[in-house]
């Protein structure tokens, strides 16, 4: 059997250290209690021994993917009737990553010494969401916190969803916009440099379309690390701007007026909210702390001054409804389904299934913007390629019909 090195803290706080032989780690932590001590520190003794030398591993921390399935498994340990203490310390030694499994490994000691599972996870706000810890709390206090965990999974993997769908929306025209210039570049940079040799004395003769092209072949072969400098600060400009409140309103704003875009950023910000304020509200957190939380996962900044000022009108009194129909970011449809949930006390049945909407138009909206995406991206480069091909062909066949 594998040893364990322990270091426990008996009745009288004196600090114990040794080490047992256990089966596992759940059975050398059962000995250790056995003798009616507090485990400080538990680990194998036999562990892989430190190599001499530089060590360059590095350990990121868990990606959405695996909060998502660290919390699927959880609720099925639970309500398996295991103990959250042993259902953390099950999931932390099935981990490969490091430091998920260091902050497992700090969940479990923190609700070993009484505290809160909630508690626990505020130590990671970096990776656990309010939203999350508020529905672990509320379940806490009333119950139920396989059922939640349950809940909470299952938004977590429809966010994860969405986030793909729109990644991969954005994705699709990237790499043809990317193809498209590296092609036109390819073209003005190693292509056409040769046709300068045939047009050497004659430009004069030559259409505009191909002088301009030999200007811009020259200009790119001559001057290239200017292009490579310009590109660059163009570049790292952008991401300071939108770092600043003034840049991200416009680049937010942008993306809810460009023509092909506009209706899919808008569904997805109608889905998340009303998804998360839904998630919330049927997990019994109070009404101002949902609509901060939905304020602070909205994702848009339009639709987080939305929500704030929505908390301000619900902490004077006033309905949620009320400040929403002003705004023109939901559509009035929306707002009339909000209000009536409201007075019928059913509010969050009524914004799961308004989300449930904007989740499959967010689909749709999806799938038609690549089906148009895609003939205009091709029509484009094949635009930008046949525009170059023609610069060059149409000065050949002029200068042929000049020596005849």
């Amino acid at each position: 059997m594998p040893n364990y090195r322990y270091e426990a803290r008996n009745a009288a706080g004196k600090i114990t250290t040794g080490t047992i032989q256990a089966a596992d780690l759940g059975a050398a932590s059962a000995q250790v209690r056995a003798r009616g001590e507090y485990i400080v520190q538990l680990a194998p003794a036999d562990g892989p021994s430190k190599k001499s030398g530089l060590n360059f591993s590095v350990s990121f921390g868990p990606g959405a993917k695996d909060i998502q399935a660290f919390t699927s498994q959880l609720s099925v340990m639970i309500r398996a009737g295991i103990s959250i203490r042993a259902a953390i310390e099950g999931i932390a030694d099935q981990t490969t990553n490091v430091k998920f499994k260091a902050m497992l490994t700090q969940m479990k000691k923190d609700v070993e010494s009484g505290k809160q599972f909630s508690d626990a996870l505020s130590r990671y706000p970096k990776y656990f969401s309010p939203l999350y810890i508020n529905m672990v709390k509320a379940s806490e206090l009333s119950g139920g916190f396989s059922k939640m965990l349950d809940r909470i999974a299952t938004y977590l993997a429809q966010q994860i969803e969405t986030k793909a769908m729109v990644i991969g929306a954005a994705i699709y025209p990237a790499i043809i916009g990317t193809m498209a210039m590296g092609t036109t570049v390819f073209l003005l940079v190693f292509v056409l440099p040769r046709f300068m040799k045939i047009f050497e004395g004659k430009e004069a003769a030559l259409p505009a379309p191909t002088k301009f092209l030999l200007a811009m072949s020259k200009f790119m072969t001559g001057y290239w690390y200017i292009i490579l400098i310009g590109l660059v600060v163009a570049i790292w400009g952008f991401v300071l701007t939108i770092k600043t409140d003034w840049g991200r309103t416009w680049f937010d704003k942008a993306k809810l007026s460009v023509p092909l875009f506009k209706k899919m950023f808008r569904a997805m910000y109608i889905s998340r909210g009303l998804h998360t304020m839904g998630q919330l509200v049927n997990a019994g957190v109070p009404i101002l702390d949902t609509i901060s939380i939905t304020a602070d996962i909205s994702g848009n900044v339009l639709y987080k001054r939305m929500w704030k000022n929505v908390y301000s009108s619900v902490k004077q009194g006033k309905k949620i409804s009320h400040p929403l129909q002003k705004s023109p970011l939901l559509p009035k449809a929306v707002v009339q389904m909000v209000n009536a949930g409201e007075e019928s006390g059913k509010l969050g049945e009524v914004l799961d299934e308004v989300a449930e909407f904007y989740s499959r138009e967010l689909k749709s909206v999806i799938k038609s913007v690549t089906a148009m995406i895609e003939p205009l991206m091709i029509v484009l480069m094949g635009g930008m390629v046949g525009f170059i091909a023609m610069s060059i062909i149409l000065p050949i066949f002029k200068l042929s019909q000049i020596v005849k």
